[in-house]
């Protein structure tokens, strides 16, 4: 790619650049250019989470996640009728197996009610009216708007929405590498001259972010996501989708059961600390890097608790005896030749604020000038993306 130049430059093909992008399309901007370094879409969060559309539950309400949640949950939905996409409005129950749990349950209840999310406290009777094989719960949560979308579909749809309005161009296998002076940026394919950047990099965000002096009390701690599933013959155990009460301390949902929209039984995800932003597999993706972030583990290993035990427990469930143990407390039919390997695994690029030694619990968005950053995009980043777009592009447009 020879030296450009556009009106609006976004690094990152993800769900949040794809979405910014086809909302300020709608605005009436053009000459956008989007930059992703890989050559298809979806390699990576967008494309590797569970599918899941959350509706709203688990977030404080002073949060954006709790803000854009129950919108970006009904405007996917409409996205994905409108484009005849793959679309399973199938609910979800959380379990409750314990007085603390009961506490945290009626918790989510309160959250969900304050930021507009639909949501009721069922009994046992009712529970098995939904999930036959649900284990036994004095009480539980029923979600009705959770629904189950596949994710590259929704990105396709996005890029052919984006390249039939004439007004955006995609790059793949391009790489951002720098900011150069004077609204530049150095990439893989040359330069670029930019009057707006966005950057919607994923799990390099807070990279780029670094390199315009912002951000800089944020460190990446990123987590490792992996599945099991259930046998194919034993997926009428689950008709939807069967969680625990989650550890409200900690960002992660624990391990659950997904009817995915390919009708595999998704169980997980762990939560294990990774050693690099692409650690997919055992040993892969580790880099330069690895060692900083295994230095920060080490850290928040001995300062935290809570860390600790979730860094100690968390690799365990490599093992399919761990995650059976876990799973079955949901799904007492459950047998240890029911769980079979997946090779379903994805990367959460969270971010923790370095000085407090806290986990980021919210998306970060810094409006600097010229530039627009959104670092920690993790979950329920695809959820809130279309609604999240609305008031990024008002940022971006001085609005």
């Amino acid at each position: 790619m020879e030296q450009k130049q556009c009106q609006i430059l976004i690094v990152g093909a993800g769900i949040i650049g794809l979405t910014i992008a086809r909302e300020l399309t709608r605005r009436g901007a053009g000459d956008i250019m989007i930059l992703e370094k890989e050559r298809v879409l979806g390699q990576h969060a967008s494309g590797r989470n569970s599918g899941v559309l959350h509706a709203g539950m688990y977030y404080t309400p002073d949060t954006m996640k709790a803000k854009y949640c129950v919108d970006g949950n009904r405007m996917m939905k409409e996205f994905c009728r409108k484009k005849n996409l793959t679309l399973h409005e199938t609910g979800k129950v959380i379990l409750a197996t314990g007085p603390v749990e009961m506490e945290a349950l009626y918790e989510l209840k309160r959250r969900a009610d304050l930021c507009g999310a639909r949501a009721s406290i069922i009994d046992n009777k009712k529970l098995h009216e939904l999930e036959p094989y649900a284990a036994d719960s004095e009480e539980a949560l029923h979600s009705p708007d959770t629904a189950v979308i596949k994710p590259v579909e929704v990105l396709q749809a996005l890029e052919a929405e984006l390249i039939e309005s004439g007004k955006v161009t995609i790059h793949y296998g391009t790489t951002f590498n720098r900011l150069g002076g004077d609204n530049q940026a150095q990439t893989s394919g040359g330069t670029i001259k930019f009057e707006k950047l966005i950057n919607a990099a994923g799990a390099y965000a807070d990279r780029i972010a670094h390199q315009c002096g912002l951000a800089k009390e944020y460190k990446l701690l990123p987590f490792k996501g992996t599945y099991k599933q259930l046998a194919r013959e034993r997926s009428f155990l689950v008709r939807s989708n069967i969680y625990p009460v989650p550890d409200l301390r900690m960002p992660f949902l624990g391990v659950h059961f997904t009817r995915s929209a390919d009708g595999d039984i998704l169980v997980g995800p762990t939560a294990m600390p990774a050693f690099g932003r692409e650690n997919y597999g055992i040993f892969s993706g580790f880099d330069w890097e690895s060692a900083s972030i295994l230095l920060r583990d080490a850290v928040l290993l001995f300062t935290d608790p809570v860390f600790r035990l979730n860094a100690i427990m968390e690799p365990r469930k490599y093992l399919k005896r761990v995650v059976y143990k876990g799973a079955r407390k949901l799904l007492p039919e459950l047998k240890p030749e029911d769980i079979t390997d997946s090779t379903h695994v994805g990367m959460r690029p969270q971010l923790i604020h370095w000085s407090s030694r806290q986990l980021v619990m919210d998306f970060i968005v810094i409006n600097e000038s010229n530039s627009l950053h959104i670092l920690n995009p993790v979950s329920p980043a695809f959820t809130t993306s279309l609604a999240f777009a609305r008031d990024m592009a008002d940022k971006l447009l001085g609005k």
